[in-house]
């Protein structure tokens, strides 16, 4: 999802994946601005492909539109995302863009309060500008709802947007077991990607969750494979 590039000779032209330029090679607007740009379109798209309801018009918003609405330093809590599942409306995940103080267990704390009062809510994301203690990722794994942490880093650019990456596709309940029946096997003798792994954490997936990935290579072709999350 990174920053369209203009053309060389500067002129706001169509890019490969057919989106215009954002903005010139020179930006004249602000650092911070940018980053929760870049940082909250990643996780509108990530949201996206993980079946969540997010509109064209977040999608496509631009830079300049962006600090339009927000400003140059944006308030953090006007920058939350709370959404609902496509198959299940009344599952939502809340995002919060976390500040760049230590977080510590009192602020997860006070997360939590603040939650507790969210009907549906299934999913909570932090985006974290800061480090978290280890006591705070203890508390946080206290939480009665799929809890994550993503560095705001790590969401300037959409890494399934990467020409070389391949397609990832989330196996259902069913479409694995009809996979396993098929080759004769058990979850545990597929190929395995861990819960660490860029892909796993972006789509968000559980253990014993199968994807279906295909490779694209050229002129050569492409190829499929399947693995497990451990």
């Amino acid at each position: 999802m990174a920053e369209a590039m203009c053309c060389e000779n500067g002129d706001a032209s169509m890019v490969n994946d057919g989106s215009h330029c954002i903005s010139k090679i020179v930006d004249s607007g602000g650092v911070e601005s940018k980053k929760f740009y870049l940082a909250r379109t990643t996780v509108f798209e990530m949201l996206r492909d993980r079946g969540y309801q997010v509109s064209d018009a977040e999608l496509s918003l631009s830079l300049s539109e962006f600090r339009s609405v927000f400003g140059e330093k944006p308030e953090l809590e006007r920058l939350r995302i709370c959404v609902s599942l496509h198959s299940d409306p009344n599952k939502k995940v809340l995002v919060i863009f976390m500040g760049s103080e230590p977080i510590t267990v009192k602020t997860i704390r006070e997360i939590h309060c603040q939650i507790l009062t969210r009907e549906g809510l299934h999913g909570l994301i932090l985006v974290l500008q800061s480090k978290m203690n280890h006591f705070a990722q203890k508390e946080l794994t206290t939480f009665p709802l799929t809890a994550e942490t993503f560095p705001i880093g790590d969401l300037l650019v959409n890494i399934t947007k990467h020409s070389g990456q391949p397609k990832i596709e989330v196996l259902t309940t069913e479409e694995k077991e009809k996979l396993l029946s098929e080759y004769a096997l058990e979850d545990k003798q597929l190929p395995y990607l861990q819960e660490k792994d860029s892909f796993v954490r972006y789509y968000g997936l559980k253990k014993k969750q199968v994807v279906k990935i295909t490779y694209s290579r050229q002129p050569v072709g492409s190829f499929v494979t399947y693995r497990c999350i451990i």
